[in-house]
């Protein structure tokens, strides 16, 4: 998405800031690329762009992304888990930014001058956990932060191949009982995806790619509305489905 014209994600992202025009102070990122045992959050003053991938065409190794470090916000986020029952949240204090971060936020915005932080995901943990996680942030909404959650509605690897084919039915059930659980509140049962949702195991191999999710929406409270802001497919069985938790008024 961050070469290829086109990609459709890439034409909704570059058009982020004409859709939402508010403009955070910062912006917390939960990334699938950033998986430790306790939560984690970078102590940054300035980021630096992670290449954490490999084999990808030389032209992804040339691209940089530097927001600057929003350190406040990681003492914040931080702070406010500690209140709400995480003991133990880390700081890493060299950590920049990973291509889950980098790669929505240099279409979404370009001038890379908006602070930006990152938590980890917790992989040996479950939705639920994640959830909490996200509800003991939820104050940060009111502090003109950006929660963003960065992953895949679809993440299985293995099975992506070259466009033009229709996504396979167990690809197309799963996107399609996320949608109607989210837009109609059951997100309960998307905490247990893994035991409530058609393939929800060949959907994600690793649940990397979907806590972030349930982080943006704890955080948005159980009586958020959820809206499809975004949605293609890619590579067959990727889903880019993209949605915006509003808290009610």
């Amino acid at each position: 998405m961050a070469i290829d014209e086109s990609i459709t994600a890439r034409q909704f992202l570059k058009t982020w800031q004409q859709i939402f025009k508010e403009r955070p102070k910062a912006i917390l990122v939960i990334s699938g690329h950033w998986d430790t045992k306790a939560p984690t959050v970078n102590v940054v003053n300035q980021n630096e762009t992670i290449y954490d991938f490999y084999d990808l065409p030389e032209p992804m190794y040339k691209l940089k992304y530097t927001p600057p470090g929003a350190p406040l916000l990681a003492k914040r986020v931080k702070e406010l888990l500690m209140e709400n029952g995480f003991k133990s949240v880390h700081e890493d204090k060299t950590r920049g930014v990973d291509h889950g971060a980098w790669v929505p936020l240099m279409l979404m915005y370009p001038e890379a001058e908006i602070p930006v932080c990152q938590l980890s995901v917790q992989t040996d943990r479950d939705g639920t956990y994640h959830y909490n996680l996200g509800k003991a942030l939820a104050p940060l909404r009111e502090e003109g932060i950006l929660i963003m959650g960065s992953g895949a509605t679809t993440h299985n690897l293995g099975t992506m191949r070259p466009g033009g084919s229709p996504a396979p039915s167990w690809a197309l059930q799963f996107d399609t009982w996320l949608k109607n659980a989210l837009l109609e509140g059951r997100y309960e049962d998307v905490n247990h995806y893994d035991s409530r949702a058609p393939y929800g195991k060949m959907v994600h191999p690793s649940p990397d790619h979907f806590y972030p999710l349930h982080v943006a929406m704890g955080a948005a409270g159980e009586n958020a509305k959820a809206k499809l802001v975004h949605h293609s497919w890619d590579h067959v069985t990727l889903s880019y489905a993209s949605y915006q938790f509003a808290a009610p008024k």
